[in-house]
């Protein structure tokens, strides 16, 4: 099993000045998903509303930065892994899109490493129903479709156990 994780101070933020900025981060990538002008218009106002109040301080000065900050944060020990990609279908002689044209990376980390450190998080310890289930549809008594939804459902755990590189 892995080490246990350890409980981190109230006030570390890693590479946030303070919760604030990490709630901003958070909100504008996760629960926002701000377009990068949009970004930088709000950071400005903030900064000159900062300023105004007797700050020499701002949060971000621009988006380039709030960028690094994310993709400088460290998301426990798994690697980040990618891959390029390219259309390698028929390329149309006239309207070729430029993504046609293009090479694409494509960045990941390995979702089987992803779920093994969120299950030994002590954070979701509470959260997660690890109780298999088997659900059916049924029209008046008969059967007519059988879901599996989650990781949770009882054919995961066997198709697991019969193939476990899939």
């Amino acid at each position: 099993p892995p080490p246990p994780l350890s409980d981190k101070a109230s006030d570390d933020w890693i590479l946030y000045k303070s919760w604030v900025e990490f709630e901003l981060v958070d909100y504008l990538f996760m629960r926002n998903q701000t377009p990068t002008h949009s970004i930088d218009h709000l950071l400005n106002i903030w900064a000159a509303s900062l300023i105004k109040g007797g700050s020499k301080a701002t949060l971000f000065p621009d988006r380039c930065k709030v960028y690094k900050t994310i993709d400088s944060t460290p998301l426990g020990d798994i690697k980040w892994q990618s891959f390029s990609v390219k259309y390698t279908g028929k390329i149309p002689g006239q309207g070729t899109t430029p993504w046609m044209m293009d090479s694409h990376d494509v960045w990941f980390c390995d979702p089987h490493n992803v779920v093994w450190n969120m299950l030994t998080n002590l954070d979701y310890a509470m959260e997660l129903d690890f109780q298999p289930y088997h659900e059916f549809a049924t029209d008046v008594g008969e059967i007519i479709d059988t879901r599996y939804s989650d990781s949770m459902s009882i054919l995961f755990g066997v198709r697991i156990i019969i193939d476990p590189k899939r």
